[in-house]
C-alpha cells in the first residue's frame, strides 16, 4: 500500500494506527519540509489534500506529551518545535513559534507570531507581532499579515478547505479570516476586518452592489463595514465587508499603495 493508502485505511479504521506509523512520519516530515501540502492551486482551483489532514490528526494520536526547554521557556505538548530555521533562510524573532510540521518557505519572517501545524508560509512573507497562521492555513508570497491578525485553522473534517491566502496580499491589524476564505491574489484588507465563510462581502465601486460570500476578489481593497437587517423585535445592523476600490498595477509599490490607501481612508 502506498503511504496515502495507509493513512487513509488507519484514519477509517480499517488498519491499526501502528501499522500506519511510518507512513504518517514521512508524511508530517514531507509536510515540514514543503514537498507535500495540505492545499494546492491545481488549474487555477484550489483542491484540499484530505489524506494529509489525515496524516496530521493520526499523528497527534501517534505523539506522547513530553517536557521541552528552550532556554528560559517551558512547554509541554505533543508536537515540536520547527528546526533548522537558519538553514532554510527562516528568520523567526523570540517569542514567535512555528511548529514542526508547518513549512516556510526561504525569506518569511516570524516576528512574536505563530504558525500552526500543516500550514504553509510563502516565499518573503511576514507573520507580524501576535499574528497567528492556523492549522493547515496556506498563505502565499510576499503576504504582510499585519500585527494581531488571526488566519484561522482548519483539520476536522479533513476535506474542509483550510484559509487560504494568494501572493502579494495585505491583511490589515486585527483582521480575522476563518472558515476556508480565500483571499485572492494582491487584495488588501483593512484594520479590522472580519471575514467568515457567511461574511457578506460587497463591491460597492460600480453602479450596482455586487455581493461575494467565502472569497475576496484579487487586487480588491476591503474595508469593515455594516447593513441593517429586519428582525420581528427591529432593524439591526449586521456586519459585512465591503470593497471601496482595486489595486492597479501601479499600487503594487508600497509607497504608492500606502498613499492610495490613505486617500480612500482605509486604516491599515
Amino acid at each position: 500500500m502506498s503511504e496515502q493508502e495507509l493513512i487513509e485505511s488507519a484514519y477509517a479504521g480499517e488498519i491499526d494506527i501502528e501499522d500506519a506509523r511510518e507512513a504518517v512520519m514521512r508524511t508530517i516530515a514531507r509536510l515540514d519540509a514543503g514537498e507535500v501540502r495540505v492545499a494546492e492551486k491545481r488549474d487555477g482551483t484550489w483542491t484540499v489534500n484530505g489524506w494529509v489532514k489525515e496524516a496530521i490528526l493520526l499523528y497527534f494520536r501517534l505523539q506522547q506529551m513530553e517536557t521541552m526547554e528552550v532556554g528560559a521557556f517551558e512547554f509541554c505538548d505533543k508536537i515540536p518545535l520547527k528546526k533548522g530555521l537558519k538553514a532554510q533562510g527562516v528568520r523567526v524573532v523570540p517569542p514567535g513559534t512555528v511548529r514542526y510540521g508547518a513549512h516556510c518557505e526561504p525569506g518569511v519572517i516570524v516576528m512574536p507570531g505563530y504558525v500552526n501545524i500543516g500550514a504553509y508560509v510563502g516565499a518573503g512573507t511576514m507573520v507580524d507581532t501576535w499574528a497567528t497562521v492556523g492549522s493547515c492555513a496556506q498563505i502565499g508570497r510576499d503576504v504582510h499579515l499585519s500585527g494581531g491578525v488571526g488566519i484561522g485553522g482548519v483539520l476536522e473534517p479533513p476535506n474542509a478547505a483550510p484559509v487560504i491566502i494568494e501572493d502579494g496580499a495585505f491583511v490589515g491589524s486585527r483582521c480575522i479570516v476563518v472558515e476556508g476564505v480565500v483571499i485572492e491574489e494582491k487584495a488588501v484588507l483593512g484594520a479590522n476586518t472580519t471575514i467568515t465563510a457567511s461574511t457578506p462581502i460587497i463591491d460597492v465601486t460600480g453602479t450596482e452592489p455586487v455581493e461575494y460570500r467565502g472569497r475576496v476578489p484579487a487586487r480588491s481593497i476591503v474595508v469593515p463595514g455594516t447593513r441593517p437587517k429586519a428582525f420581528p423585535a427591529g432593524t439591526v445592523d449586521l456586519q459585512c465587508a465591503y470593497i471601496i476600490g482595486h489595486r492597479s498595477e501601479r499600487h503594487d509599490e508600497k509607497l504608492v499603495l500606502n498613499q492610495t490607501l490613505r486617500d480612500l481612508g482605509v486604516q491599515l
